[in-house]
C-alpha cells in the first residue's frame, strides 16, 4: 500500500499581510494511523540508539541555527531605531557606524545559520540512511527465513509495499520530518520569549487570535477529511480497474467489450473529480482562513503598536522586529501540525514493517543435521506415516506412506486441489510436517540443512521464472560456475539452441522484466535447458511441457527421458499422455493416495485413472 506524505512547507516569509506558511491544506488530507503509537515509536527509537552522539549533535546545531535566525530581527530592530532617530528626536544625526556594525553582525549571525543548518542536515542524513539501512537488511534477511505459507497468504504487492513505500516514508521522516519538528518547536519557543520582551500585551493581542483559528481549523478539516478518504477510495478503485484492463486488453477486444470498459473507467472517473473536487476545495479553504484570521492579528498589532510608538513606550524598531515575530509565529505551529500527521503516517508505516519482522520464522535449522553424501548419492525417498495440513484443524494428508527407489519416475496425477504440489513442497521442505517423516537415502530431511536438501533437487515448474538479464545468464542460473560450451550443450539438449541463434543478439538477447519478448513456449525451453545445466540428483518436473507446442513436446520428452535416466524423477501432469512411460504413477484425491502402478497396470484396473484417461483422450478425439 502506498503511503500518501504531506511534507510540511517553510512557506512565504514576510512581515507584510498574507505572508505565513504554506500548506495548512495538507492537515485535512487522511492520515493512517498506527494501532500502537507508543509502543512503535519506542520499538522505531532503538534502531536510533547507536546514533545518540549524532542526534544530540543534530540538536545542537539545529538550537544553534534557529537561536540565530531568531535573534535577527532584534538586531535589524535597532537598525531601523537608529534610522529613525531624526524622526522621532529632531536635530539628531544618524551613526552610520553603528548600522554598519549592526549589518555586519547580521551577516555573521546568518552565516552561522546557515552552516549548522547544513550540519544539522549532513549528520541526520547519516544517521536515518544508516538506520534505514539496517532496517532494510534486517527485512531482507527475514524474507528469506519465512516459510513459504507466508508468501501464500500475503500478496506480493503487499510484501513489497512494506519493503519500498513503508521503508521510504521511515526514511524521509528520519530525514527531514524530525529535524523540522526540533526547529519548529525552538523557533515557537524562541518567537514567544522574543516577543514577551519586547511587549507582553502585543503578544497577549496575537495569542488569543490562535483559539479562533484552531477552530476553524478543525471545522473545515473534519468535512474535508470525509471527501479526503472518498477520494482514496475511488482512487483505489481506479487503479484496479485500469490495471485490470490493461491487462486484460486482448480478452476485452476479443470479446467486444471496450465500450462497457470505458463507460466502467468514466464512471469511477467522474466519481474521483466529485470527491477530489471537494476534498481540494475545502481544505483549501483552510489557508485564506488562517490569512484572514492572522492578518486581523497583524492589524491589532499595528495599531497598538503604533499608539505605543507615538507615546514613546516602544521603540519603532521593537514594532518591526515585533511584526516579523508575528509573522513566523503560525509557521513552527502549522508545521507541528503537519509533522503530528507524517508521524502518524510514519508510524503506520513502522507498524506494517515490524508485522513483517514479526512473522513466524521456518523451523530453525537443526544443530546437528544430518549430511548426505551427494558423489554417493543414490535418491531413495520414502514417506512414513506422513500427515500434513495448511491449517491445524483441517488435515490434507493424512497417514500417507511412499517408498521410491532410486532411478524411479513417479508421476503423480489428480484433480485441482488433490495435494499433488503439497506433496512436492513437503519433500522440499518448503512447509513442515505436522507427523510422520520424509527420508532420503534412509536421512530424514527435517534434520538436513534447507540449503543443501533444496540443492539436490531441479525443478521446471509450469509458471516460468526468468529474470531481466541475457539469455545466457538465464540458462546459467543453474550452475554459477558453468562455460559457454556447457550452457550452449543444456541449450541444445533442450531443442532450444535453434531458436536462440535466430535471434538478432543470440544467446546475448537481453530478456526484459516479464519475459515477454520471447513467447510462452520458448520461456519453457529455457527453463528446461536450465535444469538439464544444474545436473541435480532428484527431478522435479511440474507440468514442465505445458506450454509448448506437439512437435516441441516430443523433442522436450525424449530430451526429458535422457536426463532422468539414473535418477529419482516426480512429474506432475495433467495431460496423462506425457506419463505413460512412467515407472509409477501415484493417483491421488483428497490428500491421499487412492491408486497407484504403471500406466497399464492402472488402465486394466478401470478405476479413478483409467476414467481420467479415457476423458482426456475422448476429448482430444473430439476436439
Amino acid at each position: 500500500m502506498s503511503q500518501g506524505r504531506h511534507k510540511p512547507s517553510a512557506g512565504p516569509k514576510g512581515f507584510g499581510p498574507g505572508g505565513g506558511p504554506g500548506g495548512p491544506g495538507a492537515m485535512g488530507r487522511p492520515v493512517q494511523k498506527a494501532k500502537d503509537f507508543k509502543g512503535t515509536l519506542k520499538r522505531l527509537s532503538r534502531y536510533l540508539a547507536p546514533f545518540k552522539l549524532q542526534l544530540i549533535a543534530v540538536f545542537a546545531t539545529a538550537l544553534l541555527s534557529t537561536l540565530f535566525m531568531i535573534l535577527s530581527p532584534a538586531i535589524l530592530g535597532n537598525a531601523t531605531t537608529e534610522l529613525f532617530r531624526p524622526i522621532m528626536t529632531p536635530g539628531a544625526a544618524i551613526n552610520f557606524d553603528y548600522i554598519l556594525q549592526i549589518l555586519a553582525v547580521l551577516a555573521v549571525l546568518y552565516l552561522l545559520s546557515s552552516v549548522f543548518s547544513y550540519l544539522q542536515q549532513y549528520i541526520m542524513a547519516g544517521v536515518s540512511q544508516k538506520t534505514v539501512y539496517a532496517m532494510r537488511k534486517e527485512v531482507n534477511d527475514k524474507l528469506s527465513r519465512l516459510p513459504l505459507k507466508f508468501y501464500d497468504s500475503h500478496s506480493h504487492g503487499d510484501i513489497l509495499s512494506r519493503v519500498t513505500n513503508d521503508m521510504d516514508n521511515i526514511s524521509s521522516t528520519m530525514q527531514q520530518s524530525l529535524t523540522q519538528l526540533i526547529t519548529s518547536v525552538v523557533t515557537l519557543v524562541g518567537v514567544i520569549i522574543m516577543m514577551l520582551w519586547i511587549s507582553p500585551l502585543m503578544t497577549l493581542i496575537l495569542i488569543l487570535t490562535l483559539p479562533l483559528s484552531f477552530i476553524a481549523i478543525r471545522k473545515i478539516a473534519a468535512r474535508s477529511q470525509v471527501h479526503f478518504a472518498s477520494q482514496q477510495k475511488e482512487l483505489g478503485a481506479l487503479n484496479g480497474h485500469v490495471e485490470e484492463m490493461y491487462t486484460g486488453h486482448k480478452v476485452i477486444k476479443a470479446y467486444g467489450r471496450e465500450r462497457s470498459s470505458i463507460a466502467e473507467f468514466n464512471g469511477i472517473n467522474e466519481k474521483l473529480y466529485d470527491a477530489g473536487w471537494k476534498a481540494q476545495f475545502i481544505s483549501g479553504i483552510i489557508m485564506p482562513v488562517m490569512m484572514f484570521i492572522g492578518n486581523i492579528g497583524y492589524v491589532l498589532v499595528c495599531v497598538v503598536g503604533g499608539i505605543m510608538v507615538a507615546q514613546q513606550t516602544l521603540q519603532i524598531g521593537h514594532i518591526q522586529a515585533f511584526i516579523q515575530y508575528s509573522r513566523q509565529f503560525t509557521q513552527p505551529i502549522t508545521q507541528t501540525a503537519n509533522i503530528a500527521n507524517i508521524l502518524q503516517s510514519t508510524m503506520a508505516s513502522a507498524e506494517r514493517v515490524f508485522e513483517l519482522l514479526d512473522e513466524q520464522e521456518e523451523v530453525p535449522e537443526s544443530a546437528e543435521a544430518g549430511k548426505i553424501n551427494t558423489s554417493d548419492l543414490r535418491g531413495n525417498v520414502k514417506f512414513e506415516h506422513v500427515r500434513f495440513g495448511y491449517k491445524k484443524e483441517a488435515a490434507l494428508i493424512e497417514d500417507m506412506n511412499l517408498d521410491v527407489k532410486q532411478g524411479q519416475t513417479v508421476a503423480i496425477v489428480g484433480p485441482t486441489g488433490a495435494g499433488k504440489t503439497t506433496l512436492i513442497n513437503l519433500l522440499m521442505r518448503f512447509y513442515e510436517l505436522d507427523g510422520g517423516k520424509i527420508t532420503i537415502d534412509g536421512v530424514n530431511i527435517a534434520e538436513m540443512k534447507r540449503g543443501e536438501l533444496r540443492s539436490l533437487f531441479g525443478m521446471v515448474l509450469q509458471d516460468t521464472w526468468l529474470f531481466n538479464g541475457t539469455i545466457r545468464d538465464n540458462i546459467a542460473y543453474g550452475k554459477a560456475a558453468a562455460t559457454d560450451e556447457e550452457v550452449y550443450e543444456a541449450a541444445r539438449t533442450a531443442y532450444a539452441d535453434h531458436f536462440i541463434r535466430t535471434l538478432p543478439d543470440g544467446y546475448d538477447t537481453i530478456l526484459n522484466e516479464e519475459a515477454s519478448n520471447i513467447s510462452q513456449g520458448q520461456k519453457q525451453l529455457l527453463t528446461i535447458a536450465r535444469a538439464i545445466l544444474a545436473d541435480p540428483a532428484i527431478l522435479i518436473l511440474d507440468e514442465a511441457t505445458s506450454s509448448v507446442d506437439t512437435r516441441t513436446e516430443v523433442h522436450i520428452q525424449q530430451a526429458m527421458n535422457e536426463l532422468m535416466k539414473g535418477r529419482t524423477s516426480f512429474v506432475i501432469a495433467h495431460r496423462l499422455s506425457t506419463i505413460k512411460g512412467a515407472d509409477r504413477i501415484l493417483v491421488m484425491k483428497d490428500g491421499s493416495i487412492i491408486e497407484q502402478g504403471n500406466h497399464e497396470e492402472l488402465i486394466s484396473a478401470g478405476g479413478f485413472y483409467a476414467d481420467l484417461y479415457y476423458s482426456q483422450f475422448a476429448a482430444k478425439a473430439v476436439g
